[in-house]
Order: structure tokens, then C-alpha cells, then sequence
């Protein structure tokens, strides 16, 4: 076989992940409601009846303004709430979260897995060693409260970059947690550069009542997407195999996969 001939055998490589890329590959909106049949604009599962016709709407309706990528609203210091909220699990009763805590979470790491060229696990050192950013925006619950914080870490982007780069069959990044949790977002929320992995609250480190030693920020959907207790992700092509193949533990019982705010 030639040098200049393929081989059907051979893996993709991974994709250096470009925000231009990607959204100059989204399907207009217009394509949506014409055929009903875009799957960037859908969410994994798709549910019968108005239910599943107002999730498609919303979703599509919602990616449609974004399609720019603007990034969420950010707030002067002055409107940070004094006291941030905690809410659900706040000290998982977990035997390796316990162990990790009482260790300062000095040997807590993060792996990386699926569909990414060069699976890699990182430690809380590591993640604060890579390019930080920080951002004042509003947490937006889906009980009825919302309060404002800064919250510090990196960029999932930058993550998934030191694990190689994401593979083209990727559509998900699937999240787990030390409390038992799991959710997903794709690949739109994945490069966006507000999506971080937090380790900082307000100026000091993540308070283990709000996720230490880092959550999840993905600040243009509702507060239950913005999982705590981080322990793994992976990139995926489909959520199928994840509990009940909503992709997430909240839609899973029920509530919608897509939280836009």
C-alpha cells in the first residue's frame, strides 16, 4: 500500500478542537425545523409528545442565538453573593472522597478516557499549573434561586487538549462524580470558554460544600448541570450506556437533558 492510499483500518486521529471548526459545522437553524433531523441541535434522547417537541425547540431555539458563541453574562465584584449557596450533597459519605479529604486531596486525580488521542490523568497541581481563568457570573438554579460568584480553574478545552486532543466521533463529554452523579454536555458547551473545571471559589479555594476539589462550571445552563466531586470524564459518541441513556442522572428522572439559561 501506498503512502498516498488509506488504509479502512486505520483510527481517526484526534482533532485539535477549534471553536471556529466546529460552529462553521453547525447546521442552520432553519435545517431544524425544516427536517426535524439535525442532531447537533437535539438533545441524546428524544421524548414523545409536547414534552419532547418543546425540548427540540428549546434546544434549537436556544443554540440558534448562541450560534456566535457569546459568552455568559459576568458581573463586577461588588454583586458576588457574601455567602455562595450550597445545596444537595455537600460531604459525599464516599470512602475514597473521605480518604482524598482527609489528605488535602493531595492524591485526588482526574482521568480522562474515550475518545481522546492520549488518555491522561491529572492531579489538582496539575490543573492549576494550566492557563486559569476566572469569571463573575450567575448560578442559576432550577428550584428558583440564582446567586453570583467568581469562580476560578481551566478551561475543559485546555483540559482535553494536554489529553491529545478530542477524536471526530466524539459528540459528549461525560462527567462522574464522587457523590454518585454523572452528566453530559457536547460538544458545543465542551469548547466554550466559559466551560471550566473549577478549583477556586471567590478568591479561595473550592469550599468542600460547594464540590472540592473541583466541579464543573457550564455557565449558560441551569445549576444541576454544574456537577460537584468531580472523579472522571470521558468523550464519548453517544451517552446509550449511562444509566438510563438520557445522559444524566437529572434527566434520567426526568428533567431536561438541555438546562439553557
Amino acid at each position: 500500500m501506498s503512502a498516498r492510499q488509506s488504509d479502512p483500518t486505520r483510527i481517526a486521529p484526534p482533532r485539535r478542537i477549534s471553536r471556529r471548526r466546529l460552529l462553521a459545522s453547525m447546521p442552520a437553524f432553519g435545517g431544524l425545523l425544516l427536517t426535524g433531523c439535525s442532531r447537533d441541535l437535539l438533545p441524546p434522547t428524544v421524548r414523545g409528545g409536547l414534552v419532547g417537541a418543546a425540548d427540540v425547540l428549546t434546544m434549537g431555539t436556544n443554540r440558534w442565538l448562541l450560534a456566535d458563541q457569546p459568552l455568559a453574562r459576568e458581573y463586577p465584584r461588588s454583586e458576588i453573593a457574601p455567602d455562595f449557596p450550597t445545596w444537595g450533597q455537600t460531604n459525599p459519605p464516599d470512602e475514597e472522597y473521605q480518604r482524598l479529604l482527609r489528605g488535602g486531596f493531595e492524591e485526588w486525580r482526574l482521568p480522562v478516557s474515550g475518545l481522546v488521542g492520549e488518555p491522561a490523568t491529572f492531579s489538582l497541581d496539575d490543573l492549576r499549573r494550566m492557563p486559569a481563568r476566572t469569571q463573575i457570573t450567575a448560578h442559576v438554579c432550577e428550584q428558583g434561586w440564582s446567586a453570583i460568584a467568581e469562580w476560578t480553574g481551566v478551561p475543559l478545552l485546555t483540559v482535553l487538549e494536554r489529553a491529545g486532543g478530542v477524536r471526530p466521533e466524539a459528540r459528549y463529554a461525560v462527567f462522574h462524580t464522587a457523590d454518585g452523579w454523572y452528566e453530559s454536555i457536547d460538544m458545543f458547551d465542551v469548547v466554550h470558554p466559559q466551560t471550566i473545571l473549577a478549583y477556586g471559589l471567590n478568591g479561595g479555594d473550592l469550599p468542600i460544600g460547594n464540590g472540592a476539589p473541583v466541579r464543573l462550571r457550564v455557565e449558560r445552563q441551569c445549576g444541576y448541570k454544574n456537577v460537584k466531586f468531580l472523579t472522571s470524564i470521558q468523550m464519548v459518541a453517544s451517552v446509550a450506556g449511562f444509566g438510563r441513556g438520557t445522559g444524566g442522572l437529572a434527566s434520567d428522572f426526568g428533567f431536561h437533558w438541555y438546562a439553557g439559561v
